[in-house]
């Protein structure tokens, strides 16, 4: 794998690192700026330094899939609308709870193996226009250790009049955010906890990703923001507390959604959060003066945590059981249809309907290469 990854590179871009002395260079894709010596890979396994030079992954996609916005999750921006979703190989952290660990934990775990698929992003844009999506969307591993190629889907979905999007752990840099800026519409960040220690035990830092967090807000990025409830990690109410007043110091009208765990990958303890513990957490964002508050993975579970309503009178807006969006009720200028509030978020004039409530395959998968060995 290390081989066939070593083969389908380009040279960083030069915002994204800085040469050192004695052959090493400084990467600033992710928190870490990995300052790496001559022949090695930084933290993410997957940008390495070869010759003095930065080299980043290029040309392949290890995973590809069609996916209703509301997975991301993204619930103010476009309901209904179909996330061409794309990944490739990586992470500047290694959390052992991550359900995508065998994408984001190539070249660390032997037993994460995604054989990777040739293809460009002239070829994805294209297919994602073919299957109906609207938004292109960076995810499945760390999209910012793989900036460079997102940028270049990126342009090509613009052109396409296509929307784009990161999925992410939100461990950047002003370096790497500046860069996307032209390029990003949406931004979805898993504020994993709001203590350091329980960060630095998934391999980061709080810090980065709560000045990456502001950073976008000022920017003007859409962003919404996820916390995935871990029994005994992160769910004391202390810490809730803190980790909700901290993200409405940034702006109430950033949407939380809190989603409940179950075991996977390293995690086969503790037992699967309870919608309970769902509706406990909820309660602390809105007591914090979050207006929008959202709890995921328990569809059905609990009451009406899944529907947008009105922060100034309350009124349902856009009603929901788990992707499937069930009515919509807001204008065509994103209003309330009662109190006439301008509702946060990104809208279209209309619904258009929803493609699909659940994930799929992309029928022209066949047009790409999988890549078996060694060109």
């Amino acid at each position: 794998m290390r081989d066939i990854l070593n083969d389908r590179v380009r040279e960083a871009d030069s915002h994204l690192y800085d040469k050192l002395d004695r052959n090493r260079v400084r990467c600033y894709s992710c928190g870490h700026c990995c300052p790496i010596p001559e022949g090695q890979p930084g933290v993410c396994k997957v940008r390495f330094n070869r010759g003095g030079t930065l080299f980043v992954p290029w040309g392949y996609v290890a995973g590809m899939q069609c996916d209703p916005i509301e997975k991301k999750p993204f619930f103010h921006a476009y309901p209904g609308a179909l996330a061409y979703s794309f990944g490739m190989l990586g992470c500047d952290l290694h959390c052992a709870y991550c359900q995508n660990w065998v994408t984001s934990q190539a070249l660390r775990d032997p037993n994460a193996v995604s054989p990777p698929l040739e293809v460009t992003p002239e070829l994805m844009v294209r297919d994602a226009v073919a299957q109906g999506a609207k938004v292109l969307v960076s995810t499945y591993n760390e999209p910012l250790i793989t900036s460079e190629w997102a940028v270049a889907v990126f342009r090509e979905a613009r052109q396409a009049g296509l929307l784009t999007g990161f999925v992410s752990n939100g461990n950047g840099t002003p370096q790497v955010l500046e860069y996307l800026r032209p390029w990003i519409d949406l931004y979805k960040v898993d504020l994993k906890s709001f203590d350091d220690h329980h960060y630095r035990q998934l391999g980061g830092r709080l810090q980065p990703i709560l000045d990456t967090i502001r950073r976008l807000h000022e920017m003007g990025t859409w962003l919404e923001i996820v916390t995935l409830l871990i029994p005994g990690f992160n769910d004391s109410d202390g810490e809730l507390r803190r980790l909700t007043e901290f993200v409405c110091s940034v702006s109430p009208d950033i949407p939380w959604h809190v989603t409940a765990f179950h075991q996977d990958y390293k995690m086969t303890s503790p037992e699967d959060t309870r919608p309970e513990d769902l509706l406990r957490a909820a309660a602390i964002g809105r007591a914090a003066g979050l207006r929008y508050v959202y709890t995921g993975n328990r569809p059905g579970e609990t009451g009406d945590l899944e529907d947008t309503r009105c922060h100034h009178c309350g009124e349902t807006l856009i009603r929901r059981h788990g992707y499937f969006i069930e009515e919509y009720r807001l204008t065509a200028e994103g209003c309330c249809p009662a109190c006439h509030a301008a509702i946060p978020g990104r809208w279209s004039r209309q619904f258009d309907g929803q493609i699909a409530a659940s994930p799929f395959l992309p029928r022209r998968r066949a047009q790409l290469v999988k890549i078996l060995t060694r060109q």
